[in-house]
């Protein structure tokens, strides 16, 4: 069985490989320039010099990863560069020697034009491959630092819409006592199921079967308090049920349109859900007939909970996804578009969600 690793460990050997190709052009042209050889007899001279230093490079990779660029600077970094740069000359021409004195079957100490020209080859060698070694570092750093900025927005993100729906449940519920309190009573009980998932679900993403069992919880909740006010209807394909979407995504949709759509209509509002996937692009539509907008408001932001979940949107999916809102005084209609993905589900967890 392949490593886990094994695709790292090649594309680093591949890397290797091309990031020393220009300095065996460039030592081949010299050997050419210097000594008048022939194409063909310097560029097998030049490989057999830029493979010693390569492998003895390796040992520079591991000192960069060990002694890592210091921050703040201090001098003794200075110093074991200074102490390493000559070692690796002094390693390379030792290894280049051992390498000419097996293709030429005598011992020999090649050092090309001179021990000094090549000890200062061999310094530039080294810092060619330490400069290398620490600007990969500093990428990684940056990407590091890039995740957990984002990790961090989405954690702050994430938590700000916990308290959001959950008020406006309570409120609904708190309504509902002085008018009826055995149907209070049962949003209570609703309620804590509600609560109990929002504190319980910590992910980025879920699947669209587990965020709408949420979302039936909410609206059950909110149709007990409207009644036959407010009419809900979906058309959710099995075959999308797995699709990954953010979490709370669809939660945030219908709620923006029970409460700025239905909760100030007398008449009754219907509510829509649609999911569709349209040439492998997910689409999530959440419609009403409520009471409407003005196309202005909701360009302009269309409520806290729809901005928060486009900051999400942006942090998890950069410009592959977008929030579309359009409004009317005959309704308004939310589409989510963002890239298809799926959720693999082990047969654990596909059992504990069958039987909720």
């Amino acid at each position: 069985m392949t490593h886990p690793s094994s695709p790292t460990r090649s594309w680093f050997w591949l890397q290797l490989i091309i990031g020393w190709l220009p300095m065996w052009a460039f030592f081949t042209v010299l050997i050419v320039n210097v000594h008048g050889a022939p194409l063909a007899g310097a560029a097998w001279v030049a490989l057999r010099m830029i493979v010693s230093g390569a492998v003895v490079g390796l040992g520079v990779r591991v000192l960069v990863q060990r002694c890592p660029w210091p921050y703040p600077f201090h001098v003794s970094f200075l110093l074991i560069h200074a102490v390493a740069a000559p070692l690796y000359a002094l390693l390379w021409a030792a290894a280049y020697s051992l390498v000419e004195s097996l293709f030429r079957r005598h011992l020999v100490f090649a050092v090309g034009p001179g021990l000094g020209p090549f000890m200062l080859t061999g310094i530039w060698l080294y810092v060619m491959i330490a400069a290398v070694g620490y600007a990969q570092q500093a990428a990684q750093r940056t990407a590091l630092i890039q995740a957990a900025t984002a990790r961090a927005q989405l954690t702050a993100l994430h938590a700000q819409l916990h308290p959001h729906f959950l008020f406006n449940a309570l409120h609904t519920v708190v309504q509902l006592i002085p008018l009826d309190p055995v149907r209070a009573s049962h949003a209570a009980e609703l309620l804590a199921q509600l609560l109990r998932s929002a504190l319980e679900e910590q992910r980025d993403l879920v699947t669209l079967a587990e965020e709408w069992r949420f979302v039936e919880r909410y609206l059950a909740i909110e149709q007990l308090r409207f009644g036959e006010r407010l009419q809900v209807a979906a058309t959710l394909p099995a075959d999308l049920m797995d699709a990954a979407l953010p979490s709370f995504a669809l939660q945030t949709l219908v709620e923006n349109a029970v409460r700025h759509g239905a909760a100030p209509k007398r008449g009754t509002t219907h509510l829509h859900v649609q999911a569709s996937n349209e040439h492998g692009r997910l689409c999530l539509m959440v419609s009403d007939d409520g009471v409407g907008a003005e196309p202005a408001a909701m360009n302009q932001g269309g409520g806290t909970g729809l901005q928060r979940l486009r900051e999400r949107l942006t942090w998890l999916y950069g410009r592959n996804a977008r929030l579309d809102v359009h409004a009317s005084p005959a309704g308004v209609t939310a589409t989510l578009h963002w890239p298809a993905t799926q959720i693999a589900r082990s047969p654990l967890h596909a059992a504990s969600h069958d039987d909720d």
